[in-house]
């Protein structure tokens, strides 16, 4: 009697879980909400389990400066999902969000980052964990640190060693 072998588990996809960070930001139409809609779907993602998610905070636009202000926040994550099929099912968040892409630091009604994906440095064309800049943002690491109090960005160091760096940024915790 011979036997079929059983599917392969899709590539993206494991049985092992992963700790990643996934940073939350939004400023049009009705930016808490779409944050707050966001954290729910990300929990509901499969292969993914929202383990801790920040308080919102209220920050002012950095880059382009011409647009409202940003509501952002963290989520720490446990997650199945291989490092770019999670990025995949962020942005078909997003997409469900109507995000367009028009330029660089354009408003947005939300953007969904990761952020760090264990102690993994990754680079692609599509794919760089740590962000580049999470060291360099208070709406990053404000949120990152009250998810993560001890955090190590990969590569940088301790989240908490760059909060000086970042105290002249306009930001503030909303009260839930």
């Amino acid at each position: 009697m011979s036997s079929v072998p059983a599917p392969s588990a899709p590539q993206s996809i494991s049985s092992d879980w992963h700790i990643a960070h996934i940073g939350l930001g939004a400023n049009l139409d009705n930016p808490e909400q779409q944050v707050r809609a966001a954290l729910d779907e990300l929990a509901v993602t499969p292969g993914v389990t929202l383990e801790r998610r920040s308080s919102l905070y209220r920050t002012a636009p950095i880059g382009y400066d011409n647009q409202p202000d940003f509501i952002n926040a963290v989520a720490r994550v446990r997650t199945t999902l291989a490092p770019q099929a999670l990025l995949d099912a962020l942005l078909d968040i997003e997409r469900r969000h109507g995000r367009v892409r028009e330029f660089l630091n354009a408003p947005r009604t939300l953007d969904l980052d990761v952020l760090l994906y264990e102690d993994r440095q990754i680079n692609t064309d599509t794919l760089n964990v740590p962000h580049p800049r999470a060291h360099l943002r208070a709406f990053v690491l404000l949120p990152l640190l009250e998810v993560s109090p001890d955090v190590v960005i990969p590569g940088i160091g301790p989240a908490s060693a760059f909060l000086a760096q970042v105290q002249e940024q306009a930001i503030s915790r909303i009260p839930q």
